[in-house]
């Protein structure tokens, strides 16, 4: 998979994305991260990408043309359009699920809002969907890109050892995850529970799943409604 930035802040990705398991990924080949500065697009001596909204308002507004420009530009170098993402308090929430979809997409492009949004034309013209980390408000769309790119990236083949990496975690498969213990057996008196000892897989797997059901009922029982309603 290859995934394009387009922000005005490219430097704040790398400490982020270049290293651990997506930085891995990027190395081996399993994965493209490529960030685009914005300004570079920008056709005056000041690289301004921003200007006062019409009707007045507080605030600026990132204008059409360089978001345009940057957008065709990477159609043009990888030959392709890739599906585009905005970043947007306005989008849908994201979900595991829609993570699962996006990925099966082999070039995706992501927009970082910035300032009061972006002109309404480009998004009308351009953007396939937006998308929101949740019901609050950034100062910029940099930080909600990381966690879409780093969620996206851990489903790609490749990215991660092995596909159980993903699909054990807590909502790929609706539910919370079961409760995970490691060495010592025993640590300040309290005690692994006896079947994660027992070497008997059908009744570990039994036990995580009752578990999982147990964590997501007290913790998240609208997840159970969700599956309920999809059944």
């Amino acid at each position: 998979m290859r995934i394009d930035i387009i922000t005005l802040f490219p430097e704040m990705f790398t400490p982020v994305l270049g290293d651990s398991i997506i930085g891995r990924a990027q190395k081996s080949g399993a994965l493209e991260i490529h960030c685009h500065q914005l300004r570079d697009y920008a056709f005056d001596k000041h690289r301004r990408v921003d200007d006062t909204p019409y009707g007045g308002g507080m605030g600026m507004l990132m204008k059409a043309e360089p978001i345009a420009l940057c957008f065709e530009d990477i159609c043009d170098k990888i030959g392709k359009r890739p599906h585009f993402v905005y970043m947007s308090p306005q989008g849908k929430t994201l979900t595991q699920q829609r993570l699962k979809e996006i990925a099966e997409i082999e070039n995706v492009c992501i927009l970082c809002g910035h300032y009061e949004g972006v002109d309404q034309r480009l998004l009308d013209e351009f953007i396939d969907e937006e998308i929101s980390i949740g019901d609050y408000v950034l100062t910029g769309g940099e930080l909600p890109a990381m966690v879409f790119t780093d969620a996206l990236s851990r489903m790609v083949p490749g990215v991660l050892s092995n596909n159980e990496c993903f699909t054990e975690e807590s909502h790929f498969n609706g539910l919370l995850e079961y409760p995970q213990y490691t060495k010592p057996s025993v640590w300040r008196g309290k005690e692994v529970p006896e079947v994660l000892l027992s070497g008997h897989h059908a009744n570990i797997a039994k036990w995580q799943k009752e578990k999982s059901l147990e964590v997501t009922r007290a913790k998240r029982p609208d997840l159970l409604e969700k599956i309920k309603e999809q059944q």
